[in-house]
């Protein structure tokens, strides 16, 4: 799968990537975009459930750990299978997991049984937990190491377009023609139809683009500039604190996410008087402020240590927290949209400081921290039951999550002891 990597030299700066890989760049690059479409899309689902099928917000809580459960599950075999046969295989399979699930919307919709959309989804979370367990080491090892968070970001900039795209489909497509009291789901089965179609073609597309022999990550070399080099490679994984600690910090980082994300159309229904629909536009902006927050980090992290930005984003969205859980009106939502904003760097730069230095374990680990995503299938659940009563002060609860974010990034990143 991998080639040795070749000697760098440490005085030449090193490039984003290398010309041969610009094509499988570009494919990879859009599976962020597309399950970004695919989780956002869920968020959408919770609400919309929440009228049709007539669910409590712990109730439809269930969408996300249906989609974040399927990470506990699959991190594991979708590393095994990635070490095993290779990046675009482990891709091709994420793919076909992908679109199944989505098809699998048709059956559960015709149905109207929401554990059978339950399984549906779980299958769709399988799809997605794949494509994120090979798409980081694979986007990590186009290119130098030195650039590897910048790469990352760019492509996490991808998944954050996905994550403005996917409100905007679901708002026209589900909240936008819902009838108050109705209970029909065509237009779940009607959008899930078209997304796995999608899905199914660019799987094609992506089999039959030849990816070249990859210089980076999983040979130990004597050279400390070298792309991903195992410095201590007598320890075994998990005695490497500072992936242990990243899978602790995305652990809880997604754990934040799921549930900030879950309520965010009952916040603007509930607190600002907003329709479903209205509310599903400004999560279109809230997501917009995700991409703008990657760029910006991106662009911050030629002059702050990635370590470092990320301890200062954690600590901005706990005053946000703070400041939604007061219910101020329009400057308690303002915050709430400025969440996103530094939550941004927060899932690729965890990530990316979590793989360093790992050599030959790099892939097992990048298992490890999808797994760790299992966070977003739990914490709905809790944010949802003190939602069920004030819907504000359920944005407490993810402080708890920034708080460790901000450890990780203050001291626990160090790739040693």
């Amino acid at each position: 799968m991998a080639q040795p990597t070749a000697a760098v030299d440490p005085a030449k700066p090193a490039s984003f990537t290398d010309k041969k890989y610009l094509i499988t760049l570009v494919f990879v690059t859009s599976l962020f975009m597309f399950w970004g479409i695919a989780i956002t899309m869920g968020d959408v689902l919770n609400k919309h459930f929440q009228d049709v099928l007539s669910l409590t917000k712990t109730q439809s809580a269930f969408v996300q750990f249906a989609i974040f459960g399927a990470y506990f599950v699959m991190g594991i075999p979708a590393g095994l299978f990635m070490k095993r046969f290779g990046y675009k295989m482990g891709v091709l399979l994420g793919l076909g997991l992908f679109a199944t699930g989505a098809f699998l919307f048709v059956p559960a919709a015709n149905a109207a049984s929401f554990p059978y959309f339950g399984m549906a989804l779980f299958i769709l979370g399988c799809g997605l937990s794949t494509l994120e367990t090979v798409a980081h080491p694979f986007v990590a090892s186009l290119g130098d190491q030195r650039t590897s968070d910048q790469r990352i970001n760019f492509a996490q900039a991808f998944n954050a377009l996905g994550a403005m795209i996917g409100p905007y489909v679901g708002s026209r497509f589900l909240l936008g023609g819902h009838v108050e009291g109705g209970t029909d789901l065509t237009s779940v089965k009607t959008l899930y139809i078209v997304i796995g179609s999608v899905i199914a073609t660019i799987a094609v597309l992506f089999a039959l683009v030849k990816v070249p022999a990859l210089t980076d990550p999983h040979v130990s070399t004597a050279n400390s500039d070298a792309v991903n080099v195992d410095s201590e490679p007598q320890k075994s994984l998990f005695q490497h604190r500072h992936f242990v600690w990243a899978v602790i910090a995305q652990f809880f980082n997604v754990a934040a996410q799921g549930g900030t994300w879950a309520f965010f159309i009952n916040y603007g229904h509930e607190k600002m008087g907003f329709s479903d629909t209205t509310a599903a536009d400004y999560m279109i902006i809230f997501m917009g402020l995700l991409l703008a927050g990657r760029f910006v980090g991106t662009f911050l992290m030629r002059f702050i240590a990635p370590h470092s930005l990320l301890a200062i984003f954690a600590a901005g969205n706990i005053l946000m927290c703070l400041i939604v859980a007061q219910s101020w009106g329009w400057p308690s939502f303002i915050a709430l949209l400025m969440l996103n904003f530094f939550f941004s760097i927060m899932f690729p730069t965890i990530f990316s400081l979590g793989l360093k230095n790992l050599g030959s374990k790099t892939q097992q680990a990048s298992s490890f921290i999808s797994m760790g995503v299992c966070g977003g299938a739990f914490f709905p659940f809790a944010m949802g039951a003190v939602a069920d009563y004030d819907v504000a002060s359920a944005y407490y609860l993810p402080i708890i999550c920034y708080v460790v974010i901000f450890m990780f990034g203050a001291k626990f990143y160090k790739v040693h002891d």
